[in-house]
């Protein structure tokens, strides 16, 4: 069975402390809600967990099936079954997003799959994320549009078949059609046996994608890890109860977020270039 265990985990960013010994175990056939504040440490969370180099860890540990991750490089971690779509993902000029899509795919694999092979399974996903296919022609997520974007960055996950999928605020820039295909892809990869982690700020989503449970940050720790029912309090009444009941103040903390599409790029170009 698959999972993915943290322990004691501290994050710091450009030197400020932004995760607080985070405790969380995600296992096979979980789909979590990844909930608070902006500014508490959410995406912190995922960009440590896939090795993103500006966040450093100065404490704790992450094991995905009893490997210890902290010692990978971000592909290292790919390749092992961790997948992140990103919030912000990035432009990356003279990359084309077909041979983008072709190496991420070929290097998990002893031998390169033959081109007919690849397009054939790359129109199928087009084709279920309800993109022209004529995109994959375009540079990587160059002159798209943000809803564009996240369906780049779910035809990814789609293709990768991921044993856990991280996705931060994937449903933003979406309209309400591009929400219910999204949310139709990420139910039949949570169907597949792919665990998720999901960030979201809008009910919405997760009426639709069913999480079994909700894990609640605040202030770089997590204040608590229970049932989805937490998802819907939330909506109705914010997080002020949480001051109230826990005896939380909620005080944002401050950094500046940087993109893991920097690394991703220098793979990316490295792997088009050989």
């Amino acid at each position: 069975m698959n999972n993915l265990v943290i322990k004691n985990l501290h994050v710091s960013v450009d030197g400020k402390e932004i995760l607080r010994g985070i405790n969380l175990t995600i296992n096979e056939g979980d789909n979590v809600a990844l909930l608070g504040p902006n500014g508490h440490g959410k995406s912190t969370l995922l960009m440590a967990i896939m090795g993103h180099p500006k966040y450093v860890i100065t404490c704790g540990t992450i094991a995905f099936n009893k490997k210890d991750v902290k010692k990978m490089s971000v592909d290292e971690r790919s390749k092992l079954g961790l997948f992140l779509g990103l919030q912000n993902p990035s432009e990356v000029p003279g990359v084309n997003n077909s041979d983008f899509l072709k190496n991420i795919l070929n290097v998990r694999r002893e031998k390169p799959m033959s081109l007919f092979t690849f397009y054939k399974e790359l129109e199928g996903a087009y084709q279920k994320m309800g993109i022209p296919f004529e995109m994959a022609n375009r540079n990587l997520n160059e002159g798209f549009s943000g809803g564009e974007k996240k369906r780049n960055e779910i035809l990814q996950m789609l293709l990768l078949n991921p044993k856990i999928a991280m996705l931060d605020e994937i449903d933003s820039g979406l309209d309400v059609d591009a929400i219910n295909v999204v949310a139709k892809i990420i139910n039949q990869q949570h169907q597949k046996g792919t665990a998720l982690m999901v960030i979201s700020h809008y009910a919405r989503l997760f009426d639709l994608i069913h999480p079994n449970r909700a894990v609640i940050m605040v202030n770089g720790k997590i204040v608590l890890d229970g049932k989805a029912d937490l998802i819907k309090r939330i909506d109705k009444e914010g997080y002020e109860w949480i001051k109230q009941e826990l005896g939380i103040d909620i005080n944002k903390i401050e950094h500046n977020q940087v993109s893991i599409g920097a690394c991703a790029t220098k793979v990316a170009l490295k792997e088009q270039n050989k």
